[in-house]
């Protein structure tokens, strides 16, 4: 018997319950691609390009300088986060201007800085 105070004393099932969620969930494939997301939004830098675009769409010559970065460390992490669809990027020119993918990557980071500032 674990005797530890967040873990279960006794056995409490609840099939109806158990059934009720289980039926409820997302296929496991879903949340792998959720948790590939979550992984994205995992490394810091990338926090770092959501946040400068958060208020404002910039070319990656601009997000280096903003974030005191080389163009191509930029680009690099752009990349990783196109691929999540998190950022997207217009050509003006030759120069490649990039924005939020969405209103709901804009909610999302505004949760998680609301989440983490409470």
């Amino acid at each position: 018997m674990d005797n530890r105070p967040d873990t279960c004393q006794i056995e409490c099932m609840n099939p109806e319950v158990a059934d009720e969620v289980r039926t409820r969930m997302e296929p496991d494939e879903t949340l792998f691609h959720l948790a590939e997301l979550f992984k994205a939004l995992g490394d810091s830098t990338r926090v770092r390009i959501l946040h400068a675009l958060s208020f404002s769409e910039l070319c990656v010559c601009a997000l280096a300088d903003i974030l005191d970065m080389s163009s191509s460390a930029v680009s690099h992490q752009l990349r990783v986060l196109r691929s999540h669809k998190l950022v997207k990027y217009r050509k003006d020119g030759k120069n490649a201007i990039y924005s939020l993918d969405d209103m709901h990557v804009q909610t999302l980071f505004e949760q998680g800085l609301q989440h983490v500032n409470e």
